[in-house]
């Protein structure tokens, strides 16, 4: 059984060693004796699970689904990201998985297809207003000769 032991120095006498003193609990417990139980003392087990980190998309299928929503692949997207979140929500790592994984293919492909669009807008439009430009100065062109 451990003691703890409080040192008291008495100024007194100073040529001796010191006295040592214990408080009134610990003496009634050592006195009286620890509490003795017939049962065996019992422990507690605190499992603490590994927070996998599974990524949902929300913010990404959400900007897809604003900006970039080409054949409705952004809203695709966003519904297999909040599918995720909920199953990472009811602690099924394996389905939210699932689910972040087709979320991340839905939005790169939204990505890709929406950038390819865009760029063939802005190419549409800049070439249509040269070809528009041409045939106006032709047009010009044509009434300034009669």
């Amino acid at each position: 059984m451990n003691h703890t032991v409080q040192t008291v120095f008495s100024p007194v006498n100073s040529g001796q060693p010191p006295s040592y003193e214990m408080l009134k609990e610990e003496h009634e417990v050592a006195v009286l004796g620890a509490p003795h139980n017939p049962a065996p003392p019992t422990s507690t087990v605190i499992h603490i699970r590994s927070e996998t980190s599974v990524p949902d998309h929300v913010v990404w299928s959400l900007f897809n689904t604003l900006f970039m929503n080409t054949c409705c692949l952004g809203f695709i997207a966003f519904a297999y990201s909040v599918k995720s979140r909920d199953r990472k929500m009811v602690g099924d790592v394996t389905g939210a998985q699932a689910y972040a994984s087709t979320a991340k293919c839905l939005n790169i492909s939204a990505l890709i297809v929406g950038i390819l669009m865009t760029i063939g807008f802005i190419l549409l439009l800049v070439f249509g207003s040269v070809a528009i430009y041409h045939v106006m100065l032709q047009i010009v062109q044509e009434k300034q000769r009669y």
